[in-house]
């Protein structure tokens, strides 16, 4: 009987393709299939491209679909669906990678599929490399540091708006994650959280038309970027 493939989940960072660690350059090297996220809307992927330099010509890339969709049975049917297609190939005995911005266990559609895995192919080998996330890029392009002392850092994504800020006491460091929209309900919750001075926002970091915003309220005469993230201290 043929022996299973492997998958492994690889960060490959924020944009810069040099982000990208030692360990993942490898694994991409070697894949056999080339996994990523698309949506439904169009088969683009930043992530492929920011690995490219490292994608074997003899692999094969598959998008899988993953919906923007508040409907759960809609978005169940999609994850199991692409977590079978990801089975089917490691029995095979190929080795696959699924690419994703960032950490594949940050914010990440890796995370649906580890989950999905455990129930269409619980045997399935699996192992996840981690990747630079947007935030600690962003803190490093601006020379900013997140986080010392005992200090704490929160981590939150914006996409609904601000209410996470509201609901936690005591925050000196956040990161905003996905604050693409909603940016007027997160420049109200920063300055009621007294966050708003000390934010700066970073759109495509280290990628080509790089934008850094000091002065977050201009974002709301017009919509950020989608690949926006804040920092904010007291």
């Amino acid at each position: 009987m043929e022996k299973n493939g492997k998958l492994y989940g690889v960060g490959v960072g924020p944009g810069d393709p040099e982000l990208i660690t030692v360990k993942a350059v490898r694994v991409i090297k070697a894949a056999d299939i080339i996994f990523t996220a698309a949506s439904t809307k169009n088969t683009y992927s930043l992530a492929v491209e920011i690995a490219s330099p490292y994608i074997s010509p003899a692999a094969r890339i598959e998008m899988l679909s993953f919906p923007m969709t508040k409907d759960e049975k809609e978005t169940e049917t999609a994850w199991i669906s692409n977590a079978k297609q990801i089975a089917d190939v490691l029995k095979t005995g190929k080795t696959a990678v699924f690419l994703t911005l960032g950490d594949p266990t940050t914010y990440s559609t890796f995370g649906y599929i580890l989950k999905k895995m455990a129930c269409v192919m619980p045997d399935a080998d699996i192992e996840t490399i981690p990747g630079i996330t947007s935030f600690h890029a962003v803190s490093a392009r601006l020379n900013r540091i997140l986080v010392e002392g005992e200090e704490s850092l929160l981590v939150t994504s914006g996409a609904y708006g601000g209410n996470q800020l509201r609901h936690i006491n005591g925050i000196e460091n956040v990161a905003i994650v996905k604050a693409y929209k909603n940016i007027k309900d997160i420049n109200d919750a920063l300055k009621e959280t007294d966050l708003h001075k000390n934010s700066v926002a970073v759109s495509k970091c280290g990628r080509k038309n790089e934008q850094i915003t000091r002065d977050i309220n201009s974002l709301e005469q017009k919509a950020p970027d989608y690949w926006t993230l804040i920092l904010a201290s007291k």
